[in-house]
């Protein structure tokens, strides 16, 4: 047996001691009590901290966080974002959301209330709002929250289905009112920064932001109407956006935000909004009478379909059948031709009569459904006079024709 002196013993044990300490050092585990850097303090609650003149409160930067040293955000903000946020404060309380109730019924024939959201702008201390006509069309209530939450009750003063327009009111009394200042569509080019705000998901007055991505896009709204200078942005536009402004960088309304082309629903970039110069156009009419005057060309017109054409043996593909023209009426005087009673045939429940003229032409708008007859009568008023060419039997023949009053029912 070997025998360790105290010597030997106290050598191992010192050997072991600071291979131990090197060890620990290298993996963290033992720190060197000066290392040259200062250590803070236990942090204290502010509240047990007496305040004195012989005691300070160290406001040195924490080693637990790093710290913001970027300056002020009204400093800091870009020249964009300034007009987007001023923007907003100005113009987001003239922003309202419209609930417009109808009722259906169950099976038990209950009625059920069914409810639809969108927006629209407050356009006049007097209480009237621009919006859509698809939000509050065959609304039997409707129901305007402003900003602060509180609702009123609106009422229907005006209609235009043909460019999906609506003008609806609220008692002002007792409401500080933010209205949206009119601007002018026709000065917009591709590129233009544009500024939505609106009501998505009822997520009231949401601001989105994007640029003019088209101008003068023919957009169908519906089976007779198409409104050919919409306005194409990539500003997000979402359901419940419809009926909400479209603003240029002056905070200026451009255009109404209408309709989004999306195969999900949601926003990818392309939406729609009817120009505010089609609004300031008929705005004051829907004000003033309900409705907007419109001429029209006083026949019965039937739309060309391949079965048609085959069957009256016609020249064209395209165009309106003049099927009837109103006895006596001005489209009659200036010529144009409805067709025989000799030769009627009916088609799906209609009598439809040939051998009449196929309008293929009014007002320099080139015809081939009974959309384009309306957009190129949309800006027209009784009493004025257009050219209307016809094809009869293969021969173009023009004609000057007074435009008669649109029934109501059309418009």
């Amino acid at each position: 047996m070997k025998i360790y002196s105290l010597k030997h013993l106290l050598v191992a044990a010192g050997g072991t001691l600071a291979a131990f300490i090197l060890i620990g050092a290298l993996l963290g585990f033992v720190t060197w009590p000066f290392d040259g850097a200062v250590r803070a303090a236990p942090a204290v609650p502010a509240e047990n901290v007496a305040a004195g003149p012989d005691r300070t409160v160290d406001d040195s930067p924490s080693p637990y966080f790093e710290q913001n040293l970027a300056p002020a955000p009204s400093q800091a903000m870009s020249q964009d974002e300034k007009e987007n946020v001023d923007i907003y404060r100005r113009l987001n309380e003239a922003v309202v959301n419209i609930t417009s109730t109808s009722y259906g019924y169950n099976w038990f024939m209950e009625p059920v209330p069914q409810q639809g959201t969108g927006s629209g702008s407050i356009i006049n201390r007097e209480g009237h709002i621009l919006t859509n006509f698809h939000v509050v069309a065959n609304a039997e209530k409707l129901t305007v929250t402003l900003f602060d939450g509180s609702e009123r009750e609106g009422t229907m003063v005006g209609v235009d289905p043909e460019n999906d327009l609506a003008v609806i009111k609220i008692d002002p009394k007792g409401a500080q009112l933010v209205t949206v200042p009119f601007g002018s569509s026709s000065e917009l080019l591709v590129g233009n920064k544009v500024l939505a705000i609106g009501n998505p998901f009822g997520l009231e007055r949401t601001l989105t932001t994007g640029i003019v991505s088209g101008l003068g896009r023919p957009l169908r709204i519906n089976q007779n109407y198409v409104i050919r200078e919409m306005i194409q942005t990539d500003a997000a536009i979402n359901p419940g956006n419809s009926g909400g402004p479209l603003l240029n960088t002056r905070g200026e309304l451009v255009g109404i935000n209408t309709m989004i082309y999306s195969p999900s629903g949601g926003s990818v970039g392309i939406g729609f909004a009817v120009p505010i110069d089609i609004a300031k156009r008929v705005v004051p009419e829907l004000i003033r009478a309900g409705m907007v005057d419109r001429g029209w060309i006083d026949v019965t017109p039937v739309q060309l379909f391949p079965a048609l054409v085959e069957y009256a043996k016609l020249q064209v593909t395209q165009g309106l059948l003049v099927s009837e023209t109103a006895p006596g009426g001005l489209a009659e005087r200036a010529g144009i031709k409805g067709g025989a009673r000799s030769r009627g045939v009916r088609y799906r429940g209609n009598m439809i009569y040939l051998g009449g003229d196929v309008i293929t032409e009014v007002d320099g708008v080139a015809i081939s459904g009974i959309q384009d007859l309306y957009a190129a009568l949309e800006n027209s008023k009784p009493g004025k006079v257009v050219p209307v060419k016809v094809n009869r039997n293969g021969r173009i023949v023009e004609l000057k024709v007074q435009l008669a009053r649109r029934p109501h029912a059309n418009n």
